[in-house]
């Protein structure tokens, strides 16, 4: 059986655990801390905790001014808030000025699901992406959002972590290694590689066990770093399978699939094809019924790689 826990509470384990070893551990809230399990924090270390209300252009500012005094600062709200109506403040403030502000969003991706199209970041990934000194991570389950939300504390300047809103299975044990800029090698595979990111890992590594149950060899691998990426890793995959799938909870532009055709065009062109959300707002539904909607779900995958290797 498979067990499914929350990233967002690996997330408020790790900054109980920051708070305790450290002093200069801060962290801020734009009014939802109950959702991005912030408030656990808040109730254990409350002259720590500042709850800054519906104003997260005002949190992103004044989380970089106390980060300049010298605190690491964790700032958090849901994605889409994060990114789109805080972007001047986290690109002038946090980014311009490198400020030790870790954004971690949650709620990303439409796997928010009943929250409906304007709750859907599927634009974060890509808005953060192409902001100078910004590192971007979107681990893929409970155990690796707990060891990166403690490796994105112990390094200077700003990070954007996001998590997603629902339960995730299982992908790693506990004390597995994760190293920032990194990714991991899942399954090995020689016929294509498939690149997926958060929520969407396990659904690309169940594709995997489809394609195989067909003949197929898929190579997959967590991109759990989206900026910068695991060049090495990728490539390396690559020199072996020739084709690539990404698999990502976002737009299929400017997102993880973007980046890595960004890569291949200038390391190693190879015929690339890209899952996502096509350039559309999704709809309203449960998260496992918007990934089979947008074909982000294990058959979905399945299928298109198939009719992708088709074409070779």
């Amino acid at each position: 059986m498979v067990t499914k826990r929350s990233p967002r509470e690996a997330y408020a384990k790790a900054l109980i655990k920051l708070g305790e070893e450290r002093d200069d551990i801060v962290v801020f809230d734009a009014d939802l801390s109950t959702s991005t399990q912030t408030a656990k924090f808040g109730a254990r270390f409350p002259r720590r905790f500042f709850n800054m209300g519906v104003a997260e252009a005002n949190m992103m500012a004044t989380a970089a001014g106390m980060a300049i005094s010298g605190k690491t600062v964790f700032a958090s709200t849901f994605a889409v808030f994060a990114t789109s109506r805080a972007y001047d403040q986290v690109r002038v403030a946090i980014a311009y000025s490198s400020a030790n502000v870790k954004i971690v969003a949650t709620h990303g991706g439409i796997t928010v699901g009943e929250d409906g199209a304007s709750h859907h970041a599927i634009e974060d990934l890509a808005l953060m992406r192409v902001m100078p000194n910004m590192r971007v991570l979107a681990p893929s389950d409970y155990q690796s959002t707990y060891s990166l939300i403690l490796k994105v504390a112990e390094e200077k300047g700003p990070f954007y972590v996001r998590l997603t809103r629902v339960s995730l299975p299982d992908i790693y044990s506990e004390g597995e290694v994760f190293n920032l800029g990194g990714g991991k090698l899942l399954r090995e595979g020689r016929d294509v590689t498939i690149v997926a990111e958060g929520p969407v890992v396990f659904e690309a590594l169940s594709a995997a066990e489809m394609l195989a149950s067909e003949g197929i060899s898929a190579e997959v691998i967590d991109s759990y770093s989206i900026k910068p990426l695991p060049e090495e890793l990728i490539l390396d995959s690559l020199s072996k399978t020739k084709r690539v799938v990404t698999v990502e909870d976002h737009s299929i532009i400017g997102g993880l699939g973007g980046a890595i055709a960004e890569l291949i065009s200038e390391k190693l062109p190879c015929p690339l094809k890209r899952l996502g959300v096509r350039d559309t707002f999704c709809c309203s539904g449960s998260a496992a019924e918007l990934l089979k909607h947008v074909g982000l779900d294990a058959e979905g995958i399945t299928r298109e790689v198939k009719k992708f290797l088709d074409k070779f």
